[in-house]
Parts: structure tokens; sequence; C-alpha cells
């Protein structure tokens, strides 16, 4: 059986294996971006399957990314790469100034062969200020985020419930976690879920 490793070099590297579709090799989820490193990995030890930053600019399949900790990362998209913007995307969605993380197998040259790429994604907890049928103000450690209901993408989560497109349940003063995409170099995000613990 091939690993997902020797997909991801043979699809980067142009060997004569099938590319085959990222769902097979893991979640495409968006709570993905946010799962611990890899088992392989020493404790508080950065995983080099992973980065994250900021594009400053994407030329033919790969991206230039100036990480948080000012590490340049080389990120490549192939055939089998997953990539998700408030939903699943096509790789032109990607721009200049969006944030990412990115999943996938570094090779010799230090490149990233990404398997995931999740641009602008945001995970972020905090209390409801004010709600409207557009909108949900968002108190965040003392800051104010807009989240934005998307028709036909923002979904609710309460308690242990389904998801479902009516946020009507939800309350001013109400503790929640909102996944989303951030619109970059403002306080706004795009909300894919809101998780309501009631």
């Amino acid at each position: 059986m091939t690993s997902r490793r020797d997909m991801l070099k043979s699809a980067l590297l142009g060997g004569g294996a099938t590319v085959v579709a990222a769902s097979a090799m893991g979640s495409l989820g968006p709570e993905a971006a946010f799962a611990n490193t890899a088992l392989d990995v020493d404790p508080g030890a950065p995983d080099p399957n992973f980065a994250e930053g900021r594009i400053r600019s994407i030329k033919d399949n790969t991206l230039l990314v100036l990480g948080s900790n000012m590490v340049i990362h080389n990120i490549k998209v192939v055939d089998g790469t997953s990539l998700w913007k408030l939903g699943p995307v096509a790789f032109d969605a990607a721009k200049p100034g969006d944030g990412l993380y990115a999943r996938g197998v570094r090779m010799p040259d230090g490149t990233l062969a990404a398997e995931s790429v999740w641009l602008n994604i945001v995970n972020i907890k905090g209390h409801i200020k004010n709600i409207t049928d557009k909108t949900i103000h968002l108190d965040h450690n003392g800051k104010e985020v807009l989240c934005h209901v998307v028709a036909g993408k923002s979904v609710a989560i309460h308690s242990e419930s389904p998801a479902t497109s009516d946020l009507s349940m939800l309350r001013v003063a109400q503790h929640v976690q909102v996944l989303g995409a951030w619109r970059p170099d403002t306080n706004e995000v795009d909300i894919a879920t809101v998780f309501s613990p009631h």
C-alpha cells in the first residue's frame, strides 16, 4: 500500500504514481487545521510537515509564505491538494495577503508538498455582544470581532445537535466558538460554523 508521503512525493516530483484525491489521505475538514502535531514529533518541537503564515506571492503552483516566526515557507500545491476558504475552493482562490495553515510532506529541498491548505481560517471563542440576522458581534478577549453570516455556508451546532443553518437559537451573552474565514487586515470573519455548548 502506498503511503501518503509517497503519493505526495510522486505528485510533486512527477513520478509515475497515480495522484489520488486528498480525501483519501486524511481529513479535509477545517477542524483538521487545528489538529495536534504529528505523532512522531517530540513535544514542543515544530512539526516539519506543517506551515503557517501569510502569502507573500504566488508563482505557478507555489505559495511563498512568511510565517509568524519570520520563516519563509515554499508551499507547493499539487493535483491532490485540498484547499479551503470557507469551503472547498480552487487554487486561484489563494491571494497574496491571505493567511494560511498547510499540512503535507516536507521535501528534501525544504518545500512543503501540501496535502491540505486552509486559507484565512480562524477558530475563536467569545461572548455574543449583539446579534442580527446577518451578523454576530463577538467579544473575543476584550476585542470585538464582527462575524458575518454567509447564506448557504454558515451553520450552527447547538450542544450535540446536528448542524443547522438556523442561527436563531443563539443569544446575547452566550459563549460560542466560531470557525470561519478571516477577512485579511480587518476584525471581520465570515462564519463557517458557530459552536454553542447549550
